[in-house]
């Protein structure tokens, strides 16, 4: 008797937990958005990403497994065409809700080659960020599927930053520059947005919005979410800046031009770009320009990024008074949490203030 009454009783139960606990499913391209989705969801669900985190989102191939995964996410975020350029085309068959984050309003956004990008705003009109028609003029990206033929994205770095009053050596070599579209030439947009703390904080807000409108039932859940991550993030900024304030003027170089936004957020400036090819050696004159560069800075510190260390680490930097570390901008090796974007931007700060205070 009570098991025949047990059964549907149970039954109802079980789907009355699973509608109260319903998940928006939530896709991003990167994982540091990952990570800023995942603050926002806290205790409600928990939100996938696209690319693999040590993948390169300028020359990642789409499989077949990932455009259903594209179509399925109720939400999708990605930084935009001039980050994942291979993206527009899986994109504009989308029915759900799509955020180019690099479109929001109130996002600070540089450009290469702007010492003082930092200082401005760029403020997009973009109102309606589900509509996809603004971006079909990047389609052309997607005739790119041939990325993998470049070596590494390094050997792209080859922008002329005068502000930095760089030698043209420290940034490697140019030939194939305009044979990739990523490349860091002065005036296109710098796509690593997230670096900037106050821009995190606006696509947290737009996250939580989209999510309160996807998922009534936990809207003030949402909010809530989005508010503590702000405070967090507000107070993580305040000890950066405090602890940056002391090495403000000491040099370190980098493999990549990455790190802008967060340069800019602490008053930092690195010394010199080493665009090292890749894979491939640079010639011998190009490799005593770079170690010229090092020696004229005296104790310095020289940053790469995981997972590979560039084999030019040690032919640069033999019987020179330099110390290395790596920054990792995508969260490689972090978990996927409430608190994974600002172990991100404090795994930044400590590493790099760490070399600056040491030398």
């Amino acid at each position: 008797m009570n098991r025949l009454f047990s059964l549907p009783l149970l039954a109802a139960l079980v789907a009355g937990a699973a509608s109260a606990h319903a998940e928006v499913r939530v896709l991003t391209s990167i994982k540091p958005l990952q990570l800023i989705a995942a603050a926002v969801q806290d205790g409600v669900g928990e939100p996938d990403v696209l690319l693999p985190a040590s993948a390169s989102a300028h020359h990642y191939s789409l499989r077949p497994s990932d455009v259903r995964r594209i179509r399925d996410a109720q939400l999708f975020y990605w930084i935009g065409p001039d980050l994942e350029s291979f993206l527009p085309r899986a994109l504009s068959a989308r029915e759900g809700t799509t955020v180019a984050v690099q479109d929001l309003p109130q996002l600070t956004l540089r450009r290469f080659g702007d010492a003082h990008a930092h200082d401005e705003a760029e403020h997009h009109d973009h109102d309606d960020h589900d509509d996809h028609d603004d971006h079909d003029d990047h389609d052309d990206h997607d005739d790119h599927d041939d990325h993998d033929d470049h070596d590494d994205h390094d050997d792209h770095d080859s922008h002329d930053h005068d502000a930095h009053e760089h030698d043209e050596a420290a940034h490697g070599e140019t030939a194939h520059a305009d044979e990739h579209d990523h490349d860091h030439r002065p005036g296109t947009l710098d796509a690593h947005l997230w670096l900037l703390p106050a821009n995190a904080l606006v696509i947290a807000e737009r996250m939580a919005a989209d999510l309160a409108t996807a998922d009534p039932a936990n809207a003030q859940r949402y909010q809530a979410n989005s508010a503590a991550f702000a405070q967090r993030i507000e107070a993580l900024d305040a000890r950066l800046k405090q602890r940056f304030s002391k090495v403000q003027n000491k040099p370190f170089f980098v493999f990549h031009e990455a790190y802008d936004y967060f340069e800019a957020a602490y008053n930092l400036r690195h010394a010199g770009v080493f665009s090292a090819g890749g894979e491939s050696q640079p010639g011998a004159r190009h490799v005593a320009a770079m170690r010229e560069r090092l020696q004229q800075a005296g104790p310095s510190c020289v940053f790469s990024e995981p997972p590979a260390r560039p084999r030019l680490v040690e032919t640069l930097t033999a019987g020179l008074p330099v110390k290395m570390a790596e920054l990792d901008v995508l969260g490689v090796g972090l978990a996927t949490d409430a608190q994974g974007y600002e172990k991100l931007l404090e795994g930044l700060g400590v590493t790099l203030a760490d070399c600056l205070e040491s030398l």
